[in-house]
């Protein structure tokens, strides 16, 4: 490819220096350069090494361009063609290497050219004859050409530029070539047409047929085909935005790019906008007065906008003059505004009127989801407001809330995180909406809503529904943070027993209801009837399918404050979230139809980015959620959080339990009154371990092969745990001391979770075991690693888990330490979670008591296992294994 010696003579000033040398070795060393001639108009010519990188060689060519221009590119080639050209010539004469021998005299045309090719001065002799110079160069640039053909394809590309003035100038659109392997690499037309650039002759024909179907999709453009070299066609403002509207997409289908200016895409567009005024917030981020919520009116003023700004009278006026002129592409503001008479008279008859909505309304309309009633002819351009719904628009409500400290009246201390979240609840609570916690599992969503209800007094008792199985955990925590605060359980068969008073009195008496999901819909009309301050949804994605009658029954529950606590605010469907959402802020996210025809469908069959983008910004202000894996909250934790999961027994669990202390207790009183006390000793043994068994899951006492689902409150506990954890693909080990109770859960889970849990046991092989681990340990390996406890407790590096859960505690807690080390060890990198079941009123409760409450005493007493128990007397005994009535599921 032959250039003129005055392209290539000033490489740019701004050029990496340094940089344009590693490329151009990187082209040497690879042989990626071929030698040329140029000659200019004055008939002057000297050779070249000229680079030729190859098509996957352009992202390192790219490196070396200073910027976007033609400039830019020339510059950069000229700059790469006199390095590459000066390191072969180096090299050549370092290798003392000559194309021919030394000689005297004349030379013909490729002999000068040859001899000039290593030699230290590029310069021709003088006096060769003209016309065979020329014609060697045409031969070289076609011998060039055919190798460059096959690394380079050409496509046209249209680069619009706009008039110098603001009056009604021409449009001028300039006809480029660029690279289809580096788009950024773009070059005039005439350049490929002269033959003044890296495209090779084969360009010149790709070129030609891209005119030919640039006509046919864009008339207005035909006339380039007339010209000897079509550089550039100007166009009237209407013109061209005809053909900005309508041929664009229609050209780039046919491998036409165009490029419009930089402001064409988010040029400011003309729209009404609603100012609303809302009350002020106080120091603490928290709205000074309460009583708003989503149903609440807000009166609002329409205003002219242009691209967030407002617009004057006398911008509307000459808005009101363009339209009028029939004009469709004004000059406002500096920049160019599309215009249509109907909308420019639809916005000046709306400007300045007031209007009033719901909160719900003005929420959506802020987020292009709702109109406010304004005409179909203009355009709204969203909601601009002053006060809490500004800061709830901005979306700014996680950031700008200032943290609360630990408050009055809570026995614990708030990690940083943990006040944040306790201050954004607040917010949203005076407010009257409704908020989602969506905190990790583990990042203690129940204190911060503890703390939330003694910073945020409510105007009625906060009720709180919740599965059955962490009820009883609930009426503990509260009693361990906010001993202050009455409590009230509803539940259980005499519920209702209280004759003298009403259900709603006796709530209305105390600070916190408990109740259960299942309890909501069978006992609506007492619960409906109460002017609940606050509802708590605990494990919420309980009301994740809006056609359930608990979902329903939720729904109708009166409060001004709603609070979701979950770690999964989305299982499976986004109208899981929809349903959520509806039973939180009713209205935000409009109906079920319309939320799937704007965000479900989108997003789940055609992954809409656009669409989840929204979404995200719909929800947001009243979603939180806060992971383990974030630094931020990862610092504010321990390395390994413990917590013991209270579990309420079934009725049939109960049932059993209560027959076999019944039975033990006959037996072991008949064996101390004849005074067998090995006798005694063994009674009690293989008594403790059948009610371990009962407290497992019936089917595990009984071994009938009977089906495991929802007869078991720590199976259920157990399974609200993994959906979790795997749901956000997180690992976790089980430990089990019986390994028929682990067969049994294998076999479940396979059925539940689709995948078989890995199952180590004191029968499993010692080169199987060491499969298991290292596919445990793989990041693509189950997710779930079954263990019975005295196989798996020890001897084990298993730090993919960042969760354990042991179904049934050993009295000795060094064990279940050693089993929990098995993933909290080093190489842990995240915070380990330990789940240990328990289940509630009984033998099970009493010695976790002791173990919490007593911790010397228990390293004295149950240090040896179980063998302490067979020590008590009969009465003793009975107190330790009876079970308390009140911790029996429905």
């Amino acid at each position: 490819m032959t250039l003129t010696a005055e392209r290539v003579a000033e490489p740019g000033r701004d050029l990496d220096v340094d940089r344009m040398q590693a490329v151009a070795m990187f082209l040497v060393d690879s042989g990626k350069f071929v030698p040329a001639l140029a000659v200019n108009d004055g008939g002057s010519a000297r050779s070249w090494w000229w680079p030729m990188p190859a098509a996957r060689d352009r992202s390192v060519v790219a490196s070396i361009v200073a910027g976007d221009s033609v400039e830019d590119h020339a510059a950069a080639a000229a700059g790469l063609a006199e390095a590459v050209d000066s390191e072969v010539r180096r090299r050549l004469a370092h290798a003392g290497t000559r194309l021919l021998p030394s000689r005297s005299g004349r030379r013909t045309v490729v002999q000068a050219w040859l001899h000039s090719l290593c030699a230290a001065d590029p310069a021709m002799p003088r006096g060769l004859d003209p016309a065979k110079l020329a014609a060697f160069a045409a031969h070289l640039e076609v011998w060039i050409a055919s190798g460059a053909a096959s690394t380079t394809r050409a496509g046209l590309v249209l680069r619009v530029h706009e008039p110098l003035g603001d009056g009604d100038g021409q449009w001028t659109i300039e006809l480029l070539v660029q690279d289809a392997d580096d788009p950024s690499m773009i070059v005039p037309i005439g350049d490929v047409w002269e033959g003044n650039s890296l495209f090779g002759a084969e360009a010149i024909h790709e070129v030609v047929t891209q005119l030919g179907k640039m006509a046919r999709v864009a008339p207005e453009l035909s006339s380039l085909l007339d010209e000897a070299l079509p550089t550039h066609i100007a166009l009237s403002t209407d013109t061209l935005l005809a053909f900005a509207s309508e041929h664009v997409e229609a050209l780039a289908d046919v491998g036409v790019a165009v490029l419009l200016p930089a402001w064409w895409t988010r040029r400011g567009r003309l729209g009404l906008r609603a100012k609303a005024k809302s009350k002020s917030t106080g120091p603490q981020g928290v709205v000074t007065e309460s009583g708003f919520g989503l149903e609440q009116l807000v009166a609002f003023t329409w205003e002219a906008a242009l691209g967030g700004h407002k617009l004057t009278t006398a911008e509307l006026a000459m808005l009101q003059r363009s339209a009028e002129a029939k004009q469709h592409l004004v000059r406002l503001r500096g920049e160019w505004v599309q215009i249509d008479p109907a909308e420019v008279a639809a916005l000046i008859a709306h400007s300045g009127t007031r209007g009033e909505a719901r909160v719900a309304d003005l929420l959506r309309a802020g987020l292009g989801l709702d109109s406010l009633g304004a005409s179909d002819d203009v355009h709204v351009d969203g909601v601009i407001a002053s006060g809490w719904l500004g800061e709830l628009l901005d979306d700014a409500l996680h950031t700008t809330i200032t943290p609360v400290t630990t408050p009055d009246g809570f026995e614990g201390v708030l990690r940083p995180y943990q006040q944040r979240g306790v201050a954004w609840l607040a917010f949203l609570g005076r407010l009257g909406m409704g908020a989602c916690l969506a905190d990790d599992m583990g990042l203690g969503k129940t204190a911060q809503l503890i703390a939330t209800m003694l910073v945020d007094r409510a105007k009625g008792p906060t009720l709180v529904i919740s599965p059955v199985s962490v009820l009883g955990n609930w009426e503990r925590e509260l009693k361990r943070f906010a001993p202050t605060l009455s409590v009230m359980v509803h539940h259980g068969s005499d519920r209702h027993s209280d004759g003298e008073t009403t259900f709603e009195e006796r709530a209305m008496g105390h600070d916190v209801v408990l109740t259960t999901y299942s309890l909501v819909a069978r006992d609506i009309d007492h619960l409906g009837g109460v002017a609940w301050g606050r509802i708590t949804l605990d494990e919420a994605q309980q009301v994740k399918n809006p056609g359930t009658a608990q979902t329903k029954a939720v729904a109708q529950l009166h409060a001004h404050r709603r609070v979701a606590l979950t770690g999964t605010p989305v299982e499976n469907r986004l109208a899981e979230l929809w349903s959520l959402m509806h039973v939180l802020n009713p209205g935000l996210l409009g109906t079920l139809n319309s939320f799937t025809k704007r965000f479900s469908g989108p997003i789940e069959r055609e992954h809409d980015d656009d669409a989840a983008a929204l979404l995200r910004r719909v929800t947001g202000p009243f979603i939180l959620r806060r992971l383990k894996s974030d630094r931020s909250i990862i610092d504010d934790l321990p390395d390994k959080i413990e917590q013991t999961e209270h579990c309420a027994l079934t009725r049939e669990q109960a049932t059993l339990y209560q027959a076999v202390v019944e039975e033990l207790l006959a037996a072991v009183a008949e064996a101390a009154a004849d005074g067998d006390e090995m006798s005694k000793r063994g009674l009690v043994l293989a008594g403790i371990s059948k009610l371990k068994q009962v407290c497992n899951h019936p089917a595990h006492f009984l071994g009938d092969g009977s089906a495991l689902g929802g007869r078991s409150g720590k199976l259920i506990r157990t399974e609200e745990l993994l959906d979790e954890i795997v749901d956000v693909g997180d690992k976790v080990l089980c430990f089990t001391q019986y390994a028929k109770w682990g067969e049994l859960l294998v076999s479940h889970f396979s059925r539940r979770y689709g995948a078989a849990p890995l199952w180590l046991h004191g029968g499993t092989p010692r080169n199987q075991r060491d499969e298991m681990v290292a596919a445990f340990n793989d990041p693509g390996g189950p997710q779930i690693f079954m263990l019975s406890l005295k196989a798996g407790g020890t001897g084990l590096n298993l730090t993919a888990a960042s969760h354990v859960v042991h179904l049934d505690r050993w009295w000795n807690p060094a064990v279940e330490d050693q089993a929990t080390d098995r993933a909290y060890r080093i190489g842990q990198r995240r915070t380990v979670q330990v789940h240990k079941l328990v289940s509630s009123g009984t033998i099970e409760e009493r010695i976790d008591e002791m173990i919490t409450s007593k911790r010397a005493l228990a390293r004295r007493v149950v240090g040896s296992g179980e063998q302490w128990v067979t020590e008590l007397s009969v009465d003793e005994l009975r107190d330790a294994i009876s079970l308390r009535g009140q911790e029996v599921g429905s």
